[in-house]
């Protein structure tokens, strides 16, 4: 939603964004003149003092009284954005504000709420079923709807008989690849406070060195993954720790040349604290795990720095595209992504990526990737594949992207 928000202020409108406080916007939201952040109350937390359903009915009045409060306190746009999930109690709200205000109203389907609801609830709990309702009946009565994916808009179509224009996700131009000095520079800044990235030197990280020709890769430098998360049900993380074992196994039975391995997982959320209590009780020698909590203008670099990226993303309906990889490919980090239904719409095994099904597939490919690392030709080879294929994002990113959407299909914006 902050890059819809950019590429309409690019075109000169004036942009109201709603949405809960925590992570910092983006600098170039925070920066335009043309673009307001109007921030709505966290709900009281009530799980441990009520009823759960009893909690949640409170939670949801909250969000209504507060979401229709901040809308009616902003002068009346001409359309209004919402994404969806979440669909209770937003797309209600949104729905109900945009016919009493003659508003034109757009539903942009990132995923179901009801599928990812259904992950921990179950798919016939009354909440899930209540989602499905609202999902199906409102999202045919909106003004517009977008989606993600060429599976979600058959979908939308044949099952609620929805008409979506697709807009596919790309990177934002934060997400390119970054020079070996500045890769230098920011491992030594993520250095300062992580000692795992620390080098032999103090102008040197454990990846990079300095000498009298500049700035070059350490030979005995370790692997470094990346992944990022969300810490939520629909990623499950046990497949990259258990893969994780396997590959440190290997490195104690000294089979295949393998360096030691740096892992980094960013982001929060709630199941967080539960996954970094399982990597306290590993005792791996060759493996090391960190999960720093990056400000925005810090992800691209980690991303633009490592070897290679790992998706755990397993899509609740299996209809959406991580925006994840699309970060990645960004950076021209080559991948490796879960494998679901869509997938191929964005990694095509081998030719921009890898793909797996379960934990002994991820392992194996960590060790074929970094087996005689940094010297294994035919990885370098398939390495290079990758990046010259993931090289073609960088003349169609989101703005780029967004615009030929824009020029064909949003012509109601135009004033």
């Amino acid at each position: 939603m902050q890059y819809h928000a950019i590429s309409f202020a690019k075109q000169d409108y004036v942009v109201d964004i709603i949405g809960y406080p925590g992570s910092t916007p983006m600098q170039e939201i925070s920066e335009n003149a043309n673009i307001s952040v109007h921030y709505l109350q966290s709900p009281p937390e009530l799980q441990n003092r009520l009823p759960r359903l009893l909690s949640y009915i409170i939670k949801v009045l909250w969000q209504t009284v507060n979401l229709l409060w901040l809308l009616i306190r902003r002068p009346i746009p001409h359309s209004l954005i919402m994404q969806n999930p979440p669909a209770i109690p937003t797309i209600p709200v949104i729905w109900f504000y945009c016919v009493l205000m003659e508003v034109q109203s757009i539903i942009d389907w990132h995923n179901y709420a009801h599928s990812i609801m259904a992950l921990s609830l179950g798919k016939n709990h009354a909440l899930v079923k209540l989602a499905k309702l609202i999902e199906m009946t409102i999202g045919c009565r909106v003004g517009l709807n977008m989606c993600v994916s060429k599976a979600m808009q058959k979908d939308l179509k044949e099952k609620w008989g929805i008409k979506a224009n697709i807009l596919h996700d790309r990177p934002g131009d934060q997400f390119h690849p970054i020079s070996l000095a500045e890769k230098h520079e920011f491992l030594l800044k993520l250095a300062e406070e992580y000692d795992v990235f620390k080098g032999s030197r103090k102008d040197s990280s454990i990846f990079t060195e300095c000498s009298s020709n500049g700035v070059h890769l350490s030979p005995k430098r370790p692997g470094f993954i990346v992944s990022s998360t969300s810490w939520t049900e629909d990623e499950d993380f046990s497949i990259l720790l258990n893969a994780l074992q396997e590959y440190e196994n290997a490195c104690e039975n000294n089979e295949l040349n393998l360096p030691d391995l740096i892992c980094v997982i960013t982001g929060k959320g709630p199941l967080k604290d539960f996954y970094i209590a399982i990597i306290n009780l590993k005792n791996w020698k060759h493996v090391k795990v960190v999960t720093p909590w990056l400000e925005n203008e810090d992800y691209p670099k980690i991303l633009a720095s490592a070897d290679l990226g790992v998706c755990l993303h397993i899509s609740s309906s299996g209809l959406d595209l991580p925006m994840k990889v699309l970060d990645m490919f960004g950076c021209c980090l080559p991948v490796c992504a879960y494998n679901y239904d869509c997938l191929s719409e964005l990694v095509q095994h081998e030719e921009n990526g890898l793909v797996f099904a379960n934990e002994n597939e991820l392992a194996q490919q960590l060790k074929t990737w970094f087996q005689d690392f940094p010297n294994n030709e035919m990885q370098q080879q398939l390495e290079k594949k990758f990046r010259h294929n993931l090289g073609a994002l960088h003349q169609f990113q989101w703005h780029t992207n967004w615009l030929v959407v824009y020029n064909k299909l949003f012509s109601c914006f135009r004033q």
